[in-house]
């Protein structure tokens, strides 16, 4: 099944393979005040005892602590690491402590630095740390020439605090199950409170959202300037509400919407990968070249593609090396890759080649294992358990049986393709309906009252995020203004120079594009 929010992308040139990316918890540093920071153009940063001065008393100490900031292991110096101390539980300041992984690449231009941009890749899960290390280069021109680029893996992710809890075994078993039913959620549920049961209270985003305030002060930064996709929009809103004295400038790339109840919002977000998965279809139908595994029918190719997906139910593809490629990895396989939008098309017909024509299974077996965080040796990654463990805290309670029923039966008419397979997993992804600990918040539109102008961008044919969460998020804003890319794929920064310099714009210079701007893909 598709995540709310797939696996993070990382702005042109991509980073290297996951594997790459060393996943021992980083050493516990000694904490330094951060030096040789500059200040630059017209908003010049406070030092970090003055920027923190607003603090609540108890929490004074966590803004004032130095970030000593070292070269990362198994790179140059290009990067620097370093973690960043938080309490576990904002009402129990002087209780247990939570070490925030950071990454930081200092601005290009020192002379003319304005301070930090903290960016955050979604998930929830995702991490802040590796986007910095391996993706910093996609950032290069007015961004990173003005901008430290600062990344932090949120708790329960990365190497923050990671949530962990199933075995791969488990997982692999976990993943390829094709009718996951109320067990199948428990499971995961039981598995966590097993192992991080004083953990997961902590993991919402309103608790991520204080510790960038402590990330903030200890940056030396008097506001947070913000640049967030996909789930990172929801961080970055939350964030301009709890704290609207202290936001800067704040991008929302790829926007959620957290007003919306639960059945709707996984209505909403079915139905716009049901439409990327049938545009995928029909032009492989109709495109020259090589020969389309899905014949030459436009209007008959995506049925025949959930056809083939939803047949491996009953005859799955066993690979030479003994797996099995089930109907649930190989939808899970095809609507990751999709997310991507056009420029994914040609791997996942590449892979569909040989699975549809000679029952090959690598092909999507190596898509699945990609968009499942799954490495090379069989390891997972903990981006799974972390999306589960902080989409179930933050949302809102499952709606009753009779709501459900008729969200299902939406489901079936405006998603029929793809959601057929497991109409309920498609409709509450993640399943929280066992989680022991649940947020007792109803949805609720963020406001954000008395923070400056928000920057929002939605695409038009984000399989993802749909655009009516842009539209709405921006509109819920008290000072939002939207920009819109026209295209597909999940986001706009990476797909559209348009976007880009009017992101730099306003990061950089001030200047928010006017409200109705619209741009192109690239």
């Amino acid at each position: 099944m598709i995540s709310r929010f797939p696996r993070p992308w990382f702005p042109r040139p991509r980073f290297p393979r996951f594997p790459r990316i060393p996943r021992r918890a980083l050493p516990a540093l000694a904490l330094v005040l951060l030096s040789g920071c500059t200040g630059g153009g017209d908003r010049p940063p406070l030092d970090g005892r003055t920027a923190a001065a607003t603090a609540a008393p108890a929490l004074r100490a966590f803004h004032d602590q130095r970030i000593d900031w070292r070269p990362c292991p198994d790179q140059d110096g290009a990067v620097q690491c370093a973690t960043l101390k938080v309490p576990l539980d904002y009402a129990a300041p002087g209780g247990p402590t939570v070490d925030v992984a950071l990454a930081r690449v200092p601005a290009a231009d020192r002379q003319r630095r304005l301070g930090a941009l903290v960016l955050n890749p979604g998930g929830p899960g995702n991490s802040g740390t590796a986007m910095v290390r391996w993706g910093w280069q996609g950032f290069q021109g007015p961004l990173h020439d003005r901008y430290d680029l600062v990344g932090f893996d949120p708790r329960g992710a990365g190497d923050t605090t990671p949530v962990h809890c199933l075995d791969d075994r488990t997982r692999d078993e976990w993943n390829a199950t094709d009718d996951p039913g109320y067990g199948h959620g428990k499971v995961l549920a039981e598995a966590c409170r097993a192992r991080h049961a004083d953990l997961l209270p902590h993991l919402g985003t309103r608790d991520t959202a204080r510790d960038l305030d402590v990330l903030r002060g200890a940056l030396g930064e008097p506001e947070l300037d913000f640049l967030g996709f996909s789930y990172g929009t929801h961080l970055g809103a939350r964030y301009a509400e709890e704290f609207p004295e202290h936001t800067g400038r704040l991008v929302l790339d790829g926007a959620v919407d957290h007003g919306t109840d639960p059945g709707r919002f996984g209505v909403e977000q079915a139905a716009a990968a049901e439409a990327g998965f049938r545009a995928f279809a029909a032009a492989c139908a109709t495109e020259e070249g090589e020969a389309c595994p899905l014949g030459t029918d436009p209007a008959a190719a995506p049925q025949r593609l959930a056809r083939f997906l939803d047949g491996l139910r009953e005859h799955p593809l066993r690979a030479a090396d003994g797996r099995t490629l089930t109907a649930a990895l190989g939808w899970d396989a095809a609507l990751n890759l999709l997310a991507d939008g056009r420029r994914s098309w040609p791997r996942l017909r590449e892979a569909l080649g040989p699975a549809v024509t000679e029952g090959g299974a690598e092909g999507l077996l190596a898509l699945a294992d990609e968009a499942d965080g799954r490495t090379e040796d069989g390891h997972y990654r903990t981006a799974a358990d972390a999306f589960a463990a902080i989409s179930c805290v933050d949302g809102p309670p499952t709606p009753p049986e009779p709501e459900l029923r008729a969200d299902l039966a939406e489901l079936a008419t405006r998603a029929p393709l793809t959601s057929g397979h497991a109409p309920v997993g498609i409709l509450l992804d993640p399943d929280c309906r066992s989680w022991p600990f649940r947020s007792p918040e109803p949805a609720q539109v963020i406001r954000a009252p008395g923070s400056p102008p928000i920057l929002v961008i939605g695409s038009t044919d984000d399989p993802v995020t749909p655009y009516a969460w842009a539209r709405r998020l921006a509109a819920g804003l008290e000072h939002g203004v939207l920009l819109t890319r026209e295209g597909g794929g999940h986001t706009a920064y990476d797909k559209s120079g348009c976007v880009r310099d009017a992101v730099a714009g306003f990061l950089v210079d001030g200047r928010m594009p006017a409200a109705g701007t619209s741009c192109p893909s690239d």
